[in-house]
């Protein structure tokens, strides 16, 4: 407090009491905050107490002693105010600090660790945003239910954003050995369910260029979470629609379907990173819990781990703690760089741009393993990176090269990490699309589903893998649950269109891929996915429109030229095929397959299955679910290639 002009009585509420710091310049609103505070059932201390006569000095410094909590008014006046600083750096120092800021003054260096509520919107009048997380802050700090602050009724409730909550989040001081604090709260508020959504943090890097870092941050965030299997976590891109969004939390996380919110934002400079953290209530729109911290990059994974321990503690009482705290461990590296490349490399995968991104990534992945050897995670991303790259890039020769590489790279990471469902999942992928062997594949995408039913990736990934083998009821509940974690994730729906289509459900796989569609517009594939199943249904005319929409060749030219196949049009559908065999050569065995069997030429087209299955044509995958392949399914050379797959 400023020592100017402050009289007053100076004895000492009974029991916990507030302390309030604050310039005299702001003692207007300072007289607000009192009032609002008592209306809310606290006692508070500040200098108008003090009687004349009384030493200032030593009844403030009796009262701050004393007070278990201290509220500091930060503004432009009390920014310049030694007593203001002094005050707030022994609330600081004892953990009793409730920072607010009435003009929007973000508080000095060495209080800006700490969240701050910022009134300069609301207000501090009583009811006011602002004054209820002031409220809900005190209460956790001094483990009591608030009072009922009454809203003024010339103003109703006002809506509250999901970013002014984080900047203004109720805080409490990080723990005396820097770790972090939960805040208790007397009547847990009661819930309808046990999911969350971890929001795209922020990126308040000096380069934009970082915000590689803090996406890879809520994605590891959001993998640690998934791991306790009573707690249902929002995929990856359904949570990144609302990267900067404007929707308050209450409509975030009615959209979302989930009960909680996980929020933030990160800063990494000079070697140092510094992350808030708030976990707001989705039906009230207010924060739960939350801290912040500044330290060393190289603690990184340490924070990590107290993060996830922190928001499983804080739900604890709804979905129980489970096997978080242990599984968690899995796959991961202590080495700051070996993550900074694996977060660069996922990133760069994720993008789903071009060959030159997935290689990109590749190399990424590469460096993380040649820093820590031990990275199991970064082990089975390469896994899944060189498949991916096998699958849709490279020719024959590199194409059993990269898978071989796919499959030694998969074993290493499980014997790292037994529990990595990814590491499974991507050993998995690669036997069955790699070396074509169904039965190996098998126990890894049921180990995969049993470690990652919390992930929608590999989930999707196990219901393509069961729809293939037939087994339809699994695949459902699969993708059904995939969807529920991710429901705006355009992969999610693709895949179900996939399984709906093996299935025999063409409409259905229509209606899933033009959902796909509608949250990505430009994807790849999906037009083709509609075409095959319009063709099903003997709708031609939209196939093909669907087909000249599509831009993967090797889904476009089958399609126009199963079309043209079945309108008897023989020179287009000769047209089209020989462009098939032209641009893509080895890699187009199967979709050659596809287009003799609705030619009408059989065994022409049982000549191209088996030089598919001589060169491990992934697509091979979809022999037993193929409508394409119809025609030949009674002929004893489709069923040896069924047994040699290990389909039968």
């Amino acid at each position: 407090m400023e020592s100017d002009a402050r009289t007053g009585t100076g004895g000492l509420p009974e029991g916990g009491f507030v302390f309030l710091s604050y310039s005299h310049a702001d003692a207007k609103a300072a007289r607000t905050v009192v009032e609002s505070l008592e209306q809310a059932g606290f006692k508070v201390w500040w200098d108008q107490l003090i009687s004349g006569g009384e030493r200032f000095g030593s009844s403030t410094s009796q009262a701050l002693e004393a007070a278990p909590a201290v509220v500091v008014l930060w503004s432009k006046a009390s920014l310049a105010s030694h007593w203001v600083h002094d005050e707030a750096a022994f609330a600081r120092d004892h953990h009793r600090l409730v920072p607010v800021s009435l003009d929007g003054s973000e508080p000095p260096l060495g209080f800006r660790q700490f969240q701050y509520i910022d009134a300069s919107r609301e207000g501090v009048r009583p009811g006011s945003a602002a004054m209820q997380r002031v409220v809900a802050s005190l209460a956790a700090m001094l483990e009591r239910a608030p009072g009922p602050v009454a809203a003024p009724p010339s103003r109703s409730p006002p809506r509250i954003g999901r970013r002014g909550l984080l900047v203004a989040a109720a805080v409490v001081a990080i723990a005396a050995a820097g770790g972090w604090g939960i805040w208790k709260f007397a009547g847990h508020h009661e819930v309808s369910g046990n999911s969350i959504a971890v929001l795209p943090f922020d990126n308040y890097g000096d380069a934009a260029d970082q915000a590689y870092f803090s996406d890879g941050l809520a994605a590891e965030l959001r993998g640690r979470l998934a791991r306790n299997p009573l707690l249902k976590v929002m995929g990856q891109a359904s949570s990144n629609q609302f990267r900067g969004d404007k929707e308050d939390a209450r409509t975030i996380s009615s959209r979302l379907g989930v009960t909680w919110l996980l929020d933030g934002n990160v800063r990494v400079s000079g070697g140092r990173v510094r992350i808030a953290m708030e976990l707001i209530d989705g039906e009230s729109g207010f924060t739960r819990w939350s801290n912040s911290f500044d330290r060393p990059l190289s603690n990184i994974f340490q924070v990590q781990q107290e993060i996830a321990e922190a928001v499983d503690a804080m739900l604890a009482v709804e979905v129980g703690a489970g096997e978080e705290t242990r599984q968690a461990r899995a796959g991961t590296t202590s080495d700051v760089a070996a993550f900074d490349a694996y977060l660069r490399g996922r990133d760069l995968f994720g993008s789903q741009r071009d060959e030159a991104s997935d290689r990109g990534a590749l190399a990424y992945f590469e460096q993380a393993i040649a820093i820590d050897p031990g990275y199991a995670a970064a082990r089975a991303a390469r896994s899944q990176t060189l498949a991916v790259i096998a699958n849709q890039y490279a020719q024959a020769e590199e194409r059993q090269r990269l898978y071989v590489q796919a499959v030694a790279e998969a074993r290493e990471a499980i014997r790292l990490a037994p529990e990595l469902a990814d590491g499974h999942a991507a050993l998995g992928y690669a036997l069955f699309y790699g070396r074509l062997d169904a039965a190996a594949a098998e126990p890894h995408y049921a180990t995969a589903e049993r470690y990652g039913g919390g992930s929608p990736d590999v989930l999707g990934r196990y219901a393509l893998f069961r729809a293939r083998q037939r087994q339809f009821e699994p695949a459902e509940r699969a993708i059904a649950g995939a969807i529920q974690l991710d429901p705006l994730n355009p992969a999610m729906f693709k895949t179900q269109g996939l399984v709906r289509y093996a299935r025999g459900d063409p409409q259905g796989a229509i209606t899933a891929a033009r959902r796909a569609l509608e949250l990505s517009p430009e994807r790849a594939t999906l037009h083709g996915d509609i075409g095959n199943a319009l063709v099903q249904l003997d709708r031609l005319d939209e196939a093909e429109a669907a087909f000249a929409l599509e831009k993967a060749g090797l889904l476009a030219l089958p399609g126009r030229a199963i079309v043209a196949a079945r309108r008897g049009d023989g020179d287009t559908a000769r047209a089209q095929f020989e462009e098939l065999v032209r641009r893509y050569g080895d890699n187009g065995f199967y979709q050659q397959a596809q287009v003799l069997a609705q030619w009408g030429k059989s065994e022409e087209a049982l000549d191209a299955l088996e030089k598919a299955l001589a060169v491990k044509d992934s697509g091979l995958v979809t022999l037993q679910v193929d409508p394409y392949l119809d025609p030949l399914r009674d002929d004893p050379r489709f069923h040896a290639l069924l047994q040699s797959i290990h389909f039968e």
